[in-house]
Parts: structure tokens; C-alpha cells; sequence
């Protein structure tokens, strides 16, 4: 290539290599070609470095029975207490790592994967969720506790207790007295709570066998598997009138009294369509959507102007309520040997 581009009469070289159609790079690399570079040299060992045999013997201590599950540092401390020194914690390292052994040593406690609780309603009172939360007493370190039963379709407070502690049968207790106010029958309901102690007693699950209630916890340090007790609570502690401290026992169930009244009659929920928790724990949500709808209509006949893009319609009504919903399924593309009609 380079003599060709040289035989060319009266052009230059960039003017040849366009002609010919040649990068300039490659007849540059071709007229200056790069010197061979010389052999690295091999490296001489370290003076101060163990030696294949000392290698082998410390090799030989971390990979004995007694030193196989133990961190470099603790085979380290346990040789020199045994007046046996063969290098440094970082050499100890080092070796390891020219192994492949770095991964932990220490035999470790490996936790089995939980199942993921996916619970369904589609009506009331076939899904419940209740929790224990903390209210502070009168005094430092003093707490008022209150038990809370939330309907997880309805989102309706079916119970509720205010107590000066946390039992086991003070739970069983509540649980037994909300089934028989909602006149539970065996086989209808499933109740849903987290890992504590009150609710994973065996008062409790004696209690709602006899009953004939399903029971089902939250996976061990999973905060999201009971979310509406969990945003039950928050409602509550961000009210405006929740006080920083009760004065008293008294002085709680007056407040949760008042509260509670409020929270099913009159709070409207995004997740209800607007509508209050008694409304739909009472069926009630479909006369109270078709007057909503009327009142629309009317208002839509008046003024259609002032709706552009369609005729209003109140929120659509929950159909179902899931914890942990089952992810979505993706449609598949059709194979090669499916026939694809048009």
C-alpha cells in the first residue's frame, strides 16, 4: 500500500490516500512502525516475603479443623498465645486471597426465606388486621396501650381497647368479644397481624381455633405486610387534637371514643371512593354512588360547559382489598408455532 500511495505522479500523500481511498492513519502506521517493546523483566521476590515452604505451613494452620471457620485475627491471636508466630494479619490476608478464601469463615446463622402473606377481601368481615400501639402516659416512661381491629376491606374499626398493658389475655379477650359483636361465624374471617408477642401467644391461637377464625402473621422484620393498621395509627397520631401525653386511662378512652366515632362516620377514604368506613361496612356504597351520580348529573345539565373532557362520575367502589397484591402477569409474545390471526 505505502508504494502504491508513493507511486502516484505529481499528488501528495494526503491527496494519494484519498484517492486510493486510504486512511492517512494507516499509511502513517505503515511509514513509522512502532518499536517492539522489550520483555518485561520478571520480578525478584521480596527479601522480607515468606517462602513456598513457610507458605505451606501457614496455608496448613488456616485450613486445619480448628482454624477452618476463623477469621485470620483469631487464628493470629490464638498461635501467638500458643508461642507460634508465622506472619502478620495481613500476610494471613493476602494468602487467602491468592486462594480464593475470603468469603466469611465463620459458620453464620442463614435465615429461610418467608413466605409473603397475599390476603384477599371482597366484603366485609372477611378480612381483618389488628395491632398494639403505644400511647404515652401521664409520666415519663409510663404508656397507655390500645388494641385496634380494622376491617381491611372496609377499613372499619370493628374494636377497639384502651389498657395499662399488653397481655395475652387481655388480647384473646378483645379478639372473642369483637367476633361475637360481629357476629363472626366459623370459617368466615382471617385475621391478620404482625410477630408480637401478644399476637403469636398460644391464648390467642387457642382462642381463634375455637372460633374458627384463620390466623396469619407479618414476615419477621418486614414493616409493610399489616399497612392498614399501620395507617390506621398515623391517622390518629397526626390528628390535630392528639395530645402529646394522656393524663390518664380515662383520658385516653374519652379521646379514642370521640376518635374512633369520627374515623368510621365521618372520615372519606381515597380507597373507599370517598366514602366513610361505616358506608361500606354497612353495604351501603352503592345507594350512596348513585345519589352522588344524580347530584353530577343534575350538575352536569346545567353547566356542561364546564366539563370538558367527559360527564362526571363520583370514584369508582373497591371490588377487592389485597395485602400484597400478586404482581401482574405480562402477556407473552406468541410462539413461532402459534397461528397469529388477523
Amino acid at each position: 500500500m505505502t508504494a502504491a500511495v508513493e507511486a502516484v505522479p505529481g499528488l501528495g500523500p494526503v491527496a494519494a490516500c484519498a484517492a486510493l481511498g486510504v486512511p492517512r492513519a494507516s499509511l502513517h502506521r505503515m511509514q513509522n512502525p512502532m518499536p517492539q517493546l522489550a520483555e518485561p523483566k520478571q520480578r525478584s521476590m521480596p527479601p522480607r516475603s515468606l517462602t513456598a515452604e513457610e507458605r505451606v505451613i501457614v496455608l496448613g494452620h488456616l485450613h486445619s479443623e480448628r482454624f477452618q471457620d476463623r477469621s485470620p485475627a483469631e487464628v493470629y491471636a490464638t498461635l501467638l498465645d500458643e508461642g507460634v508466630y508465622c506472619c502478620s494479619i495481613r500476610t494471613l490476608y493476602r494468602l487467602l486471597a491468592a486462594q480464593g478464601e475470603t468469603r466469611e469463615r465463620r459458620d453464620q446463622l442463614t435465615h429461610p426465606p418467608y413466605q409473603k402473606p397475599q390476603l384477599l377481601a371482597t366484603a366485609p368481615n372477611q378480612l381483618w388486621s389488628w395491632d398494639i400501639t403505644k400511647l404515652l402516659g401521664p409520666v415519663k416512661w409510663t404508656y397507655i396501650y390500645l388494641y385496634v381491629i380494622l376491617d381491611v376491606y372496609s377499613r372499619y374499626v370493628v374494636g377497639w381497647m384502651v389498657a395499662d398493658r399488653e397481655g395475652k389475655e387481655l388480647a384473646r379477650q378483645f379478639i372473642a368479644e369483637t367476633c361475637a359483636k360481629q357476629e363472626i361465624v366459623p370459617g368466615q374471617l382471617t385475621i391478620h397481624a404482625d410477630n408480637g408477642s401478644s399476637m403469636k401467644s398460644k391464648p390467642v391461637a387457642l382462642k381463634l381455633a375455637d372460633l374458627g377464625v384463620t390466623k396469619t402473621h407479618s414476615r419477621p422484620h418486614v414493616s409493610d405486610d399489616n399497612p392498614f393498621s399501620e395507617s390506621q395509627f398515623k391517622t390518629m397520631k397526626y390528628r390535630p387534637e392528639f395530645p402529646d401525653r394522656f393524663g390518664s386511662l380515662e383520658d385516653a378512652r374519652s379521646f379514642c371514643q370521640e376518635f374512633f366515632r369520627w374515623y368510621n362516620t365521618e372520615h372519606h377514604h381515597s380507597g373507599l371512593g370517598l366514602m366513610t368506613p361505616e358506608i361500606v361496612h354497612r353495604q351501603c356504597a352503592e345507594q350512596v354512588r348513585n345519589l352522588r351520580q344524580q347530584t353530577l348529573d343534575m350538575a352536569y345539565a346545567m353547566h356542561p360547559e364546564r366539563f370538558v373532557r367527559k360527564p362526571p362520575q363520583p370514584p369508582p367502589l373497591p371490588t377487592e382489598v389485597w395485602i400484597n397484591p400478586p404482581p401482574p402477569k405480562t402477556e407473552s409474545a406468541p410462539s413461532d408455532s402459534e397461528e397469529i390471526t388477523q
